[in-house]
């Protein structure tokens, strides 16, 4: 009798030490990227706030945390929301409309054409719910947007739950929404001041590239962004003809030329950095210019081989990115450029260790964080962190046997594979559902826009 009123009252001690949370999510594994831990077997996390109360074995967790809402997954690994660090997301209107081309073909025959002819304000809210949708199905969290009436696309991505970091397009040529680079960097100003200190968008100013940027209006867009210690998005030396032509014309690399300017003198996340030299690369690392690399992209444009390997051993932050899916890439899905990350650095440097499974996952989380100097609140699982956190289903035979649970993240599991979505403490996928999105009337209303853009492009 005795004994059992001291596990009685050792059990009411613990209950009244328990904290309360939010949620409670276990699965059979939990990929931290913290640093430490690494993978915790059989682990739980506790969300309380929209942050991450603590993360550990089951046992332990369940042991100090209540919670009115769990998700307890024995055949699943939770892991950090993918970050998307390159995208242009409304031009999942556009997907497929001009395949099998080289850059500056696409760009100046088929999709400035199409964007002069389509691109209005509903058409970037539309295409903006069709990429969110896809994203959260496919386990993105945080996507960086580079695009025209960025505002819509902030409402969008507020209205769905989900993280951006999002760019107004800054470019030397009149704009779907604003006609010249004055009225563009005034709007990008507007937009910056919206969304100061927002809980889940990022404003950014984001100039195009050297070639399309007249080098007044590049640092003008610094100067703005540094006023409001802002991130600038920018496209960065995607191809041999774009760093032929900069050392032609400027006796300087395209990532010279910006050092010249002044345009890394700041929070800067360069996209692509496919075409670069030893120098640039210091530069890059100097500046502290988070690179997002573009396998798909860069694969699918023939525009190169960006030198992974060769930042990463000189010190350069690289994450992953999808790029638009319009003929650059089809898709948003980050599990393929895992996959196609480390593959492509193998092949290219005839090494199979070049990027090994682990890294090109971190690339995609912890890494991609980093890029977008992001990493105090995104990339990983840990205490104080913000809960943006998937799920991923290991059941079946694709997942089975498992061995190595980067190689399977990386190697055998797809996008299809997430289950779940939560961002900011808030379920945005569960069962492979998107909650926040009226699904049906994004597919249909992306049919609508099919013809009209295929009528457009006859004419």
């Amino acid at each position: 009798m005795r004994v059992f009123v001291l596990c009685l009252l050792t059990a009411v001690f613990s209950f009244a030490q328990s904290n309360n949370a939010d949620w409670i999510w276990s699965a059979r594994y939990i990929v931290t990227q913290d640093g430490s831990a690494g993978i915790i077997e059989d682990g739980a996390i506790a969300i309380q706030g929209g942050r991450i109360a603590a993360v550990g074995p089951r046992a332990e967790i369940e042991t100090r945390f209540r919670a009115p809402n769990r998700l307890d997954q024995p055949n699943a690994i939770l892991a950090p929301g993918l970050i998307n660090t390159h995208t242009h997301a409304a031009m999942s209107l556009f997907r497929g409309i001009a395949n099998d081309r080289k850059l500056e073909d696409w760009l100046q025959n088929f999709i400035f054409p199409a964007e002069a002819k389509n691109v209005d304000r509903e058409f970037v809210r539309w295409g903006t719910r069709l990429a969110i949708y896809e994203m959260l199905l496919s386990g993105t969290t945080t996507f960086t947007d580079m695009y025209y009436f960025e505002d819509i696309v902030a409402e969008e991505t507020k209205a769905a739950g989900m993280r951006g970091v999002l760019g107004q397009t800054i470019i030397g040529l009149p704009a779907p929404d604003y006609k010249t680079p004055g009225a563009q960097l005034d709007g990008a100003e507007t937009f910056l001041q919206k969304y100061t200190g927002d809980p889940l968008i990022t404003a950014a100013v984001a100039p195009h590239a050297i070639y399309t940027t007249p080098d007044e209006t590049l640092k003008a867009a610094r100067a703005l962004a540094n006023k409001y210690q802002a991130p600038l998005l920018i496209h960065l030396s995607e191809t041999k003809a774009e760093f032929d032509d900069a050392r032609t014309q400027r006796k300087m690399t395209p990532t010279e030329t910006l050092d010249r300017l002044g345009v890394l003198s700041g929070w800067t996340v360069a996209a692509h950095a496919v075409w670069l030299t030893d120098n640039d690369i210091d530069l890059l690392r100097a500046s502290q210019t988070g690179v997002a690399h573009n396998p798909s992209s860069n694969m699918m444009l023939a525009s190169g081989i960006a030198p992974v390997t060769k930042m990463l051993a000189r010190g350069v932050t690289v994450g992953l990115g999808t790029d638009g899916p319009a003929g650059s890439n089809n898709d948003f899905d980050m599990f393929e450029e895992m996959d196609l990350a480390a593959k492509l650095q193998k092949v290219s440097t005839g090494d199979p260790t070049a990027i090994t499974a682990k890294q090109a996952f971190a690339m995609a989380t912890s890494e991609g964080a980093k890029a977008l100097h992001m990493s105090n609140v995104i990339g990983s699982l840990e205490p104080g962190k913000l809960a943006d956190i998937i799920s991923v289903r290991v059941e079946g035979p694709r997942p089975t046997p498992m061995y190595d649970v980067y190689a399977q993240l990386v190697y055998a599991l797809k996008s299809s594979d997430v289950t779940d979505v939560m961002v900011n403490g808030k379920l945005l996928v569960r069962n492979r559902t998107a909650l926040t999105l009226n699904t049906s009337a994004i597919l249909s209303k992306a049919e609508e826009y099919r013809g009209k853009i295929a009528g457009s492009l006859a004419k």
